[in-house]
C-alpha cells in the first residue's frame, strides 16, 4: 500500500534528520537552536517544491477549509515542543533509545485521533500498537538499571519521552486534520500546501522566541548552514512522507508503521555514533519491530 511505503520513507528521512540534529546539539547549538535549524532550513525547500509541483501539474492553489489554520498552527506548535524534547533526550540516553522513547506517540495518536477527528482503530490494529507500547515500557529503565518501578517511570528520559509522545500525537492528528481541509483530491497536493504553511509559521514563531530567550543562537544556526541545510532537506523528505500518508490513512496507523525508525536508529547508533545496545534495549526494540510487522500484515 502507498501509505505504508510513505511511512517507511518518512521514518528513514526522520532518522537521518535526528542524526544531524544530535550532531548539532552536541556543542554547536542549544536544543532550541537545533530545533529552529530543522524548521528554518526546511521552509524554503518546502515552498519551492510546492510551487514547482503546481507548475508541473498545472494545478492552481486549492481552496482551504475554515479549520485549516487552527489545525496547522496547533500542530506546528506541538511539533516544535516535541522536537525540543527529543533533542533534550539525547543528552540522557543514546541515539537509538532516545528515538524509541518518542514512540509513545503511536498509542497516544490513536487516542487523540479518536477524540479530535473520530478516527477509529480496529481490535487487531490496537493489539499491534499495544505490542509497540510494551517495547517502549521495557525501554523505560534508567541507564544503570537500578531502582524500582517508580524510579524507572520518573526518570528524566522517560518524562521527556512521554511528553514528546503526547506532543507528536497532537501534531500528527492536527496535521491530518489540516490536510483534509485542503480542497484537492490529489494527496500530494494536500501535503505540499500544508507543509510550507506549517514550516514557515514554525520558523517565525520559534525564531522570535529564541531571539528573545537565547541571544546569539540565531547567528549560530545561520553559521551552521553546512550541516543544517542537509537537516532541512531530510526534514522535508520526512514531512512529505508523513503528511501525504496522513491524507490517506489514520494517523495512528501511519505512526505505527513509522516505528521502523527504531531499526534505522539502531544502525545509526552503532555505525555512526559507536554506541552499544543493551540486552534490555534489544528486547524492547524487538517488541516494537513485532508491532510494525503485525500492522503491515493486517493492512
Amino acid at each position: 500500500m502507498v501509505w505504508i511505503a510513505l511511512s517507511v520513507m518518512a521514518a528513514a528521512f526522520q532518522t537521518l534528520r535526528f542524526m544531524l540534529q544530535k550532531t548539532l546539539s552536541m556543542g554547536t547549538l542549544s536544543a532550541g537552536g537545533a530545533t529552529l535549524a530543522r524548521f528554518l532550513y526546511t521552509a524554503p525547500f518546502a515552498c519551492l517544491l510546492a510551487l514547482a509541483y503546481m507548475n508541473w501539474s498545472g494545478q492552481s492553489l486549492p481552496d482551504i477549509g475554515a479549520a485549516f489554520w487552527p489545525y496547522a498552527l496547533s500542530g506546528g506548535l506541538a511539533q516544535i515542543l516535541a522536537t525540543w524534547c527529543v533533542v533534550a533526550i539525547f543528552a540522557s540516553r543514546n541515539f537509538a533509545v532516545g528515538i524509541t522513547f518518542k514512540k509513545t506517540e503511536v498509542m497516544l495518536t490513536a487516542l487523540v485521533g479518536f477524540v479530535v477527528l473520530g478516527d477509529t482503530v480496529t481490535l487487531g490494529g490496537l493489539a499491534a500498537i499495544a505490542l509497540g507500547l510494551v517495547g517502549v515500557l521495557v525501554l523505560s529503565d534508567i541507564p544503570e538499571g537500578a531502582g524500582g518501578l517508580l524510579k524507572r517511570a520518573m526518570n528524566r528520559s522517560a518524562g521527556l519521552g512521554l511528553l514528546s509522545g503526547v506532543l507528536f500525537a497532537v501534531s500528527a492528528v492536527t496535521y491530518r486534520g489540516a490536510t483534509l481541509e485542503v480542497g484537492s483530491s490529489d494527496a500530494l497536493m494536500r501535503a505540499l500546501v500544508t507543509i510550507p504553511c506549517v514550516t514557515v509559521s514554525q520558523t517565525l514563531a520559534l525564531g522570535l522566541w529564541i531571539r528573545v530567550k537565547e541571544p546569539g543562537q540565531i547567528t549560530a544556526v545561520l553559521g551552521a548552514w553546512r550541516t543544517a541545510v542537509w537537516m532541512g532537506l531530510t526534514g522535508l523528505g520526512g514531512s512529505l512522507g508523513w503528511f501525504t500518508a496522513f491524507t490517506l490513512m489514520n494517523a495512528a496507523y501511519v505512526f505505527a508503521v513509522g516505528q521502523v525508525e527504531v531499526i534505522f536508529s539502531i544502525v545509526a547508533s552503532v555505525l555512526f555514533f559507536g554506541e552499544k545496545i543493551t540486552r534490555r534495549e534489544g528486547v524492547g526494540m524487538f517488541f516494537i519491530i513485532l508491532s510494525v510487522v503485525g500492522l503491515v500484515a493486517l493492512y
